[in-house]
C-alpha cells in the first residue's frame, strides 16, 4: 500500500484522495514578511551582536546571525523546540530568510547533511549551553552569550521605538511561574503557584518588554527589582533627562526597599497594597456605606477614599494610600494602592484609570508564555534557561515591533502574537528555485491578500533607518 497515498471517501461520484506528493511547499510563507521587516531594523543581526563565535572559521557552515535567525524565526513560526529544527531544517522558506546563499542545501559538504541548508538541534544547542569562559580553546560549545549586553538592546530597541521623547512613561512590573518538569537547576516548589517553577520578573513599557530575568522561586517576589530598575532608568534618563517616570505593581512589589529607592531617585509609584485589620479598620464606615447602596440598588458599589498611612515596622515613613471600598454580590471588597503621585490626583482616577491598567501587562506576559514559549526552559543549566528566554523575549520584541509598524492602522493593529502568526505567517506556499529567482507560490484564495499587500506596503514606507542605532560589540 502506497501510505503517501490516502482515501477521505467521497464526494458524490468523487473520490477524495489526499498525497503527500505536492513538491516543495512551506507552511510559513508569510515570514518574508519578517524577513523584509528584519532588514528595516536590523534586530537579529543586532542580537547577533550580543555573542562572541569562537569556532575555527574554516570549519564554520552556520554563521551566529544565521543560528540566531533560525532560533528565533523558528520560535515566532511556532517551532518552540529545538527537537522541531531537525525536522524543519529542509525548508527552503526558511533557509532563504536566515540568509542561506544556497536554501537547498546543496553546497553542504557533509552527504548526510545534503539537502538540509539549515542547523540542527546538536548545533542550536550551542547558542544555549555555551559556558562563560568559553574560548577558541574549549572543544565545542563556545558560541558565548552576553547577558548584559542583552539586557541592554532591549532596552536601547524600546527607547528608539519612540520618535520624540515622551513626556511620561510607566514601568511595569511583575512575576509570573514558569512551571518546571525535570532536575533543572535552581528549582523549588512554590506556595503560591502550587508546582516546581522559576519565577522570572518582566518589566514593560506599555507593549514593550524591558527586561526578563529568569530566577528561583524560593524567592521574595520583588527580589532583585531595584537592581534591574538601576541600570534600565539610568539608560532611559541618558537618553531622555526630562522624562517623567512611574514605577506600577501590585502588591508583591510594595516594598520599602523600592518606595525608599523611588522617592531618593524622583521617581513616583503606584503599588497594590495588601489589606489587613489596621487598614480595614480605617475604612469600616465607607464599607458600611458601601453596603447600604449595594442592597438599596442590587448593583455593586464601590466608595474611594484616600489617607495618610505607615506600617508598625516595615516603612520607614507616612505614604498616601488609596482606599477601594467596594461592595459586591460575594461580599465586600476593600482594595488598597499605595502612591507617591500627589493629590492633584483625585483617588478614584489614580486608582480605576491609572493603576488597574497594569492588567495589561499580564496579557502580554501571556503572549510570551503561551504564544511564543518563553516557559520552555528545560534545560538543566540556570543560564542555558536564561538564554532560551532571551530568544523568546526578542522574537516577542520583533513580534510587537512588526505588530506596532506593520500592522498599523489594519485589522490586525491590537492582535496578539499567536493572532499574527495564524493570519499572516503560517501561509502555505510552494518554492521552485530556479537560477536567478527564488519564487514562492501562495494559493489564489488566500483570504487576506489584501492585507498581506497593505503589510508589505507599510513596511517598504519605514524609513531606511528606523532603528536609530547600531549596537555596539567594542
Amino acid at each position: 500500500m502506497n501510505t503517501l497515498k490516502q482515501n477521505f471517501g467521497k464526494l458524490g461520484k468523487k473520490e477524495i484522495i489526499a498525497q503527500f506528493n505536492g513538491g516543495n511547499i512551506t507552511s510559513d510563507g508569510g515570514a518574508l514578511l519578517l524577513h523584509e521587516f528584519e532588514k528595516q531594523t536590523g534586530i537579529i543581526k543586532s542580537f547577533s551582536e550580543c555573542f562572541t563565535d569562537y569556532r575555527d572559521k574554516k570549519k564554520v557552515e552556520h554563521k551566529v546571525e544565521e543560528l540566531i535567525a533560525q532560533r528565533v524565526y523558528g520560535i515566532i513560526l511556532g517551532h518552540e523546540d529545538l527537537n522541531d529544527h531537525d525536522i524543519i531544517r529542509a525548508d527552503q522558506l526558511l533557509a532563504t530568510i536566515c540568509g542561506k546563499e544556497d536554501p537547498t542545501g546543496g553546497d553542504r559538504k557533509r552527504d548526510n547533511d545534503k539537502g538540509n541548508a539549515l542547523a540542527g538541534k546538536s548545533t542550536l544547542n550551542r547558542l544555549e549551553l555555551s559556558l562563560p569562559d568559553a574560548d577558541k580553546d574549549t572543544k565545542y560549545k563556545k558560541i558565548v552569550a552576553h547577558p548584559a549586553r542583552i539586557d541592554e538592546l532591549f532596552v536601547n530597541i524600546f527607547l528608539d521605538s519612540y520618535k520624540n521623547p515622551p513626556n511620561q512613561i510607566i514601568l511595569d512590573l511583575d512575576a509570573t511561574d514558569d512551571p518546571t518538569h525535570g532536575n533543572q537547576e535552581n528549582i523549588f516548589y512554590h506556595g503560591y503557584y502550587k508546582n516546581y517553577c522559576y519565577l522570572p520578573l518582566y518589566i514593560f513599557c506599555e507593549n514593550h518588554l524591558l527586561c526578563a530575568r529568569l530566577r528561583p522561586s524560593n524567592i521574595d517576589a520583588s527580589l532583585g527589582t531595584v537592581e534591574e530598575l538601576s541600570w534600565i532608568v539610568e539608560m532611559i534618563r541618558n537618553r531622555w533627562p526630562n522624562v517623567k517616570i512611574i514605577i506600577r505593581g501590585d502588591s508583591g512589589f510594595c516594598r520599602n526597599e523600592i518606595m525608599s529607592w523611588c522617592e531618593f531617585n524622583e521617581i513616583d509609584f503606584v503599588l497594590g497594597l495588601s489589606k489587613n485589620n489596621r487598614l480595614k479598620k480605617i475604612i469600616v464606615e465607607d464599607l458600611v456605606e458601601a453596603h447600604i447602596m449595594y442592597c438599596q440598588t442590587g448593583k455593586s458599589s464601590r466608595i474611594y477614599n484616600d489617607f495618610n498611612y505607615q506600617t508598625l515596622s516595615s516603612w520607614d515613613k507616612e505614604r498616601r494610600v488609596i482606599s477601594k471600598s467596594e461592595y459586591i454580590f460575594k461580599g465586600e471588597n476593600p482594595r488598597f494602592i499605595v502612591t507617591s503621585l500627589s493629590e492633584e490626583i483625585e483617588a478614584q482616577e489614580l486608582y480605576e484609570e491609572i493603576y488597574c491598567a497594569r492588567g495589561d501587562m499580564e496579557n502580554r506576559i501571556k503572549e510570551q508564555q503561551l504564544d511564543l514559549f518563553a516557559d520552555r526552559t528545560s534545560t538543566s543549566q540556570m543560564r542555558a534557561n536564561q538564554i532560551r528566554l532571551y530568544m523568546s523575549s526578542i522574537a516577542y520584541t520583533i513580534l510587537n515591533l512588526f505588530r506596532e509598524n506593520a500592522l498599523k492602522e489594519t485589522e490586525l493593529n491590537n492582535a496578539q502574537c499567536g493572532t499574527i502568526r495564524n493570519k499572516i505567517l503560517k501561509i502555505g506556499g510552494q518554492i521552485k528555485i530556479t537560477v536567478r529567482k527564488i519564487w514562492i507560490h501562495f494559493a489564489e484564495n488566500y483570504p487576506y491578500i489584501d492585507l498581506f499587500i497593505t503589510i508589505r506596503n507599510n513596511i517598504r514606507r519605514l524609513p531606511k533607518q528606523f532603528m536609530k542605532w547600531h549596537y555596539n560589540t567594542s
